[in-house]
This record gives C-alpha cells, sequence and structure tokens, in this order.
C-alpha cells in the first residue's frame, strides 16, 4: 500500500529540537523534552499544549512522564521534576558531574544515567541521593530495573543486606559491557561481556529472566540475568542496534542498517524483515498487530507486522524522528526539527483488525479439517495441517 498520510495537527511551540516523548500511564496526557531546555505538557483529549515547564540551563535529553508527576533530565547534570498541574519544579536532583542522558522512575526510586560514566538513585520524594553505581569505564546510556522477586527464589539470595531491598538496576554503557547493580548496597551483581561495541539499547523480560542488549557491534544478545549466561546472538543487522522492542515473545529491532527484524526469542530465528526506510531506524513502537517506525529519513512508516507490507507512509517531518507513542488510534511522532506531530490511524487499525480477524477465521477452519484428518489417517492429517498452514 506504502500511500502518504498527512497529520490531523502539527503542534510548533517547541523553539528546538524535541529529544524525547513520554506518554502517562493513563494515557491522557504526553510530555515533550526539548533542545531548547523546556518541556512542554499535551492533552491528548484536545492536543493542546496545557504545560510548559522552563528551568533547565541546558537542553533536555530524556523525559519521564506520571499522571500527577514529570521527570526531566539534561545536559545542564540536573534532573527536575514537576507538578502535571501546576508547572511547579518541585524537585532538582544533583549530583552527576555531565550530561544527564537518561532516568527511569520505578516505585519510590528515580534511577538516572550520565556521561560521566555512573548511575544514581535517588528518592523520588525528596531531593537525596540515595546509592551510586560506580564501575562503567565509559558513559551509561541505558537503564532498566527489576526486582529479585520477579526472578528469583528464596534460596538463591546471596546475601542478607540484599533482602533488605531486593531491587536491581541495569545499566548498557559505551564501554561495551551491560552491569546488574543491587540497590540497597551499590555492589555490582553481574558483569555481561560479549558486546564489543557500545551497548544503545536494553529490554527486560523479568519473569522469563532474560535481557536483551543491543549495540553498535550490530548484534543484540539475550542474557540470563540470574546467572549473567549469554543465552543467544542475533547477528543479522548490517549495521548498529539502535532500539528494541519486545511482543509476545516477538524481539523487534531497528538499525543503522534501515531495517527492522523481528526475531522468535525461543529459538533465534529471525521471520520477517522490515524494509522501505531510506535512513537508519530511530525508534519504533508495536500496536494492535502494526509495526510503527521512526526513522532518520524524517518518516514515519505502518507495517503488517506479520507480512512485513508497508502499510503507510507519515511525510512531513524534516528531521528525524526521535522518539513515537500510539494512543486512541492517534499516532505521536516527535522530531528533531523541533514539532510533534499527530496522525489519524483508525483506518490502518480498522483494516488490520478485519485482516486478523479473517486470519483467525481461516486458522479455524483450517484447524477443524486437519483434525478430522487425523481421524482417519496421521499421515494425511499431517499434510494437511501443513497446507493449511497450522
Amino acid at each position: 500500500m506504502g500511500n502518504s498520510g498527512s497529520a490531523v495537527k502539527v503542534c510548533t511551540d517547541h523553539q528546538g529540537g524535541i529529544n524525547w516523548l513520554s506518554l502517562s500511564p493513563d494515557g491522557q496526557r504526553l510530555l515533550t523534552g526539548s533542545e531548547d531546555g523546556t518541556a512542554r505538557l499535551w492533552s491528548t483529549a484536545d492536543s493542546q499544549c496545557h504545560g510548559h515547564f522552563q528551568g533547565h540551563e541546558s537542553y533536555i535529553t530524556f523525559c519521564h512522564l506520571e499522571n500527577e508527576a514529570a521527570f526531566t533530565c539534561s545536559a545542564d547534570h540536573t534532573i527536575r521534576k514537576w507538578d502535571v498541574m501546576t508547572g511547579q519544579c518541585l524537585a532538582i536532583y544533583r549530583g552527576h558531574t555531565s550530561i544527564v542522558n537518561r532516568i527511569l522512575v520505578a516505585k519510590d526510586y528515580l534511577f538516572s544515567g550520565s556521561y560521566d560514566r555512573t548511575a544514581r538513585c535517588w528518592s523520588v520524594d525528596k531531593e537525596k541521593q540515595i546509592q551510586e553505581f560506580r564501575g562503567h569505564r565509559n558513559c551509561v546510556l541505558t537503564l532498566a530495573h527489576y526486582s529479585s522477586r520477579d526472578v528469583l527464589e528464596d534460596e538463591e539470595e546471596e546475601e542478607e543486606e540484599e533482602k533488605v531491598s531486593r531491587d536491581l538496576l541495569v545499566t548498557g554503557s559505551t564501554d561495551c559491557t551491560v552491569k546488574v547493580w543491587w540497590v540497597s548496597s551499590g555492589r555490582c551483581y553481574q558483569t555481561l561481556l560479549g558486546h564489543t561495541g557500545a551497548v544503545l539499547c536494553l529490554i527486560l523480560d523479568a519473569p522469563n529472566r532474560e535481557l536483551f542488549s543491543g549495540s553498535t557491534d550490530y548484534t543484540i544478545r539475550t542474557w540470563n540475568i540470574v546467572t549473567g549466561e549469554q543465552l543467544k546472538v542475533f547477528k543479522e543487522h548490517q549495521g548498529s542496534v539502535i532500539c528494541l522492542e519486545l511482543v509476545n515473545r516477538h524481539l523487534y529491532s531497528g538499525s543503522a542498517d534501515r531495517t527492522v527484524k523481528c526475531w522468535l526469542v525461543d529459538t533465534g530465528e529471525r521471520i520477517q524483515t522490515y524494509k522501505a526506510h531510506k535512513h537508519s531506524v530511530s525508534t519504533l513502537k508495536y500496536h494492535a498487530g502494526i509495526l510503527f517506525t521512526g526513522s532518520g529519513d524524517a518518516c514515519a512508516r505502518a507495517f503488517n507486522s506479520r507480512s512485513g507490507v508497508l502499510q503507510k507512509i507519515f511525510r512531513g517531518h524534516k528531521f528525524i524522528i526521535n522518539c513515537i507513542q500510539v494512543h486512541n488510534e492517534l499516532l505521536y511522532t516527535a522530531s528533531h526539527d523541533g514539532t510533534l506531530r499527530i496522525w489519524d490511524i483508525r483506518g490502518i487499525c480498522k483494516r488490520n483488525k478485519w485482516r486478523l480477524k479473517k486470519e483467525r477465521s481461516a486458522q479455524g477452519r483450517g484447524s477443524q479439517k486437519g483434525s478430522l484428518s487425523r481421524l482417519f489417517n496421521n499421515k494425511v492429517g499431517c499434510m494437511v495441517q501443513q497446507e493449511n498452514g497450522e
């Protein structure tokens, strides 16, 4: 299909590129963080700007939105917490000595990663640093968090001191390593070695004890987060792996090689490649059987996640799309051109729902047919299954 779509709204309030876009858990608001040193709050109901957060002394690198509070981090070495309703700055977290490039909010913790080679843990409600994680030889680019309760049995717990707080932080660095840290003590629990390039992205699947890391060495690696064992290496990309998305044991990876690939996590098999990008794939988001991508070619795209067929191209941005979100059949794209664009994707979603319904119906008929065949002859039944794609 591959037809172009025009934005239903273009928001031009920012005076600099938008580096990140965060959706609140309740889906009512969006937060944008910009090169102009400010963050803006948007309503998903009317697409209007309802908040302007000013105070940082340099550009905002990343932002995170909760229902009642917003968090921003900046090249001014600080993190700020904001009241969503009033726009008031509630806290300034100081301690990093270089650019803070990533934050993560989990429970009562605020985690941050910086070019100063450290990650830090802060109390969300106070401007107090709780812990510093020091050991990387270069900047910390990406973060993940989990509780050992999700992955460890009681007898597997190592030290009494760690049982007080069972939270762990995962950090990926340009020093080619991934590290796992006990939050309570700051002690390094595991160092995951194998990458030969900077670690750019992490995805955690705590219930299955797995961590996925993407790197400038063109690979994705899977790790057991309890033992530190490297489980699989996905090697087919021809460029840096920039972003990852995990959905229903399918791993999607966006790369500087201008493609997204879909992998079966359990086998390591690559089952689909999504092409058509004219530059690096900078961000991706899976939604209801559709894979949305943002690229350095200034376009967003929608693919049928199963077939790999390009369904739509969203043109209008002038520079790289840094982040995308999907809510209520609207696609939000934030770009280095300083604009937030909103696109209507109802038509794509409707067609995809109809297609999925049709496929499920066909599979159901095929399953009944195969079951009848097996009653008469197992060998013939197997042939029918293959014909029906079971």
